[in-house]
């Protein structure tokens, strides 16, 4: 039987049920079980030692894996949340593990350890039979770890499938340390992000005049698979073609966003030939708000300051072409560059100036009030797509807030003195945290007077509005930006500040 055909629609196996119902496990010895291993948990299982072994990043890794294996359909969705789920719930996880082994992770060799993480989401976080979770997982650790972790592997899967998710959730986040004193120190255990993240999240939310009580909320949503989102590009494509070719529904707040019930976005004609892409609801908003700005004086040169991948440089330049404007697409790094020109590949020639390679610190001094809009997505964190990007939040450290602090500024200062006057500049960031927001405008339009260049916010709320006229939940403390949020608007945690240049 075929992986497809031992897992349903949403790649639970079958049996799952029964097996459920009745609490079966394996009683059978490790030395009697399974020595080959399940090729979609195999795949997982190297994805997770990818993204430990070599700072690889899942989304990165796991494609290709598949493909080289020729895992499909139901066994392709099975390994992808196994391996994603085991990546962002990996806290939590490592809590339940380090009760059940009663030995600390730190003392666990790090191969079994991905074992584990991968037996245990199984077992709390997926509908999958106890005895499959247990048996699969122990056959996969003798294949690629040996008999004794195997048998290991054993003892602790069974121990943490005596107790079912809410338990074990009420278990790990009473043995957060009291001393601490600290509201959120369970939190950040119970729902698997760390620390100073938990905090980072709950000054945010507060700042933009929400409730701190919504922070578990906001956890819960970075812990959930996002939907697949796609964009049909302005004049290219609609929502409406998209939808003839894939199961789903016309996105909530962006005229050109299509949310998907299933099926795979590179099967979509559209999609293969550039015409539309894969793009977050809160990606596709920003740039239309940057378009739907409201500006003084000509409107016929645009600028991406920082446009690698891609995503919203083409759909600037799909807006940008329907109003007779160009865009300049400009991205430091060649093999991102690269990507951008892929990107933009079925967007017509008229409404793309260039894609070059350069500097975007230095395009302002290049190339002073030569632009009527200018996009500045700056490098961030990424703390606003950790439900995208799982393994992110166990790399980033609150040291990279500075560095990437300084970058930040410097390309808001030179996309203020790009643009023309009267012109707009969005600044945007995936990250809610303050550091990389609302801190970076108010240092950058200090510096920018220091140097006699004046520039002003523009009420990015109520562009918004009228780009999503159903819109809700946005800031309410009566500043001018705009922050998204996961929990509330479904879409990545997207900052977005419009500033006009004065003189």
């Amino acid at each position: 039987m075929s992986g497809d055909d031992r897992r349903d629609a949403r790649g639970r196996e079958r049996g799952a049920a029964r097996a459920e119902g009745r609490g079966q496990r394996s009683t059978a010895a490790p030395s009697q079980r399974r020595r080959d291993s399940d090729p979609a948990r195999a795949v997982a299982f190297d994805v997770l030692r990818a993204v430990d072994g070599s700072d690889a990043y899942a989304n990165l890794v796991l494609p290709p894996l598949l493909r080289e294996r020729g895992i499909r359909g139901r066994d392709a969705g099975f390994a992808t949340e196994l391996a994603y789920g085991a990546l962002r719930l990996r806290g939590r996880y490592d809590a339940v593990i380090e009760q059940a082994a009663g030995r600390e992770t730190n003392r666990i060799d790090p191969p079994v350890l991905d074992l584990l993480r991968l037996g245990v989401h199984q077992l709390l976080g997926m509908r999958v039979p106890p005895h499959a979770a247990v048996s699969e997982t122990v056959g996969l650790a003798r294949s690629r770890t040996g008999a004794g972790s195997a048998q290991f592997v054993n003892a602790v899967l069974r121990a943490v499938s005596r107790q079912d998710l809410p338990t074990w959730l009420g278990l790990i986040g009473d043995a957060v340390d009291p001393a601490q004193d600290d509201p959120v120190a369970r939190l950040s255990v119970v729902e698997s992000h760390p620390l100073w993240i938990v905090r980072a999240m709950r000054e945010a939310l507060v700042a933009h005049g929400r409730s701190a009580d919504e922070i578990g909320d906001l956890l819960r949503a970075d812990n959930a698979a996002p939907r697949v989102t796609l964009v049909a590009r302005p004049g290219l494509s609609t929502p409406e073609e998209l939808l003839e070719a894939v199961p789903g529904a016309a996105g909530s707040l962006a005229p050109t966003a299509v949310v998907l019930d299933g099926g795979d976005p590179a099967g979509v004609p559209a999609v293969r030939d550039g015409r539309a892409g894969v793009q977050d609801e809160g990606s596709q908003l920003v740039a239309w708000a940057l378009a739907a700005a409201p500006l003084e004086g000509p409107d016929v040169r645009w600028l991406d300051l920082c446009a690698g991948p891609g995503g919203k440089a083409s759909l600037l330049a799909a807006l940008a072409g329907g109003r007779g404007a160009r865009l300049v697409a400009n991205e430091v790094q060649p093999h991102r560059a690269r990507l951008v020109e892929q990107a933009l590949r079925a967007v017509p020639a008229e409404a793309v100036e260039a894609v070059r390679t350069g500097d975007g610190r230095l395009v302002g001094e290049d190339e002073p009030a030569t632009f009527d809009r200018v996009m500045v997505d700056a490098p961030c964190t990424g703390l606003g797509a950790l439900r995208r990007r799982p393994e992110s939040r166990w790399r980033r450290t609150p040291a990279d807030l500075a560095t990437l602090g300084v970058l930040q500024r410097e390309l808001l200062g030179s996309a203020l003195r790009a643009v023309r006057p009267g012109g707009v500049v969005a600044y945007v960031t995936c990250s809610p945290h303050q550091a990389e927001t609302r801190l970076v405008v108010k240092d950058a339009l200090r510096v920018a007077a220091k140097q006699g260049l004046q520039a002003e916010t523009v009420d990015a709320v109520a562009v918004l509005r009228e780009v999503s006229p159903t819109i809700e939940g946005l800031s309410t403390d009566g500043r001018h930006d705009v922050q998204l949020w996961p929990h509330v608007h479904g879409t990545d945690a997207m900052h977005l500040t419009l500033l006009r240049r004065l003189d």
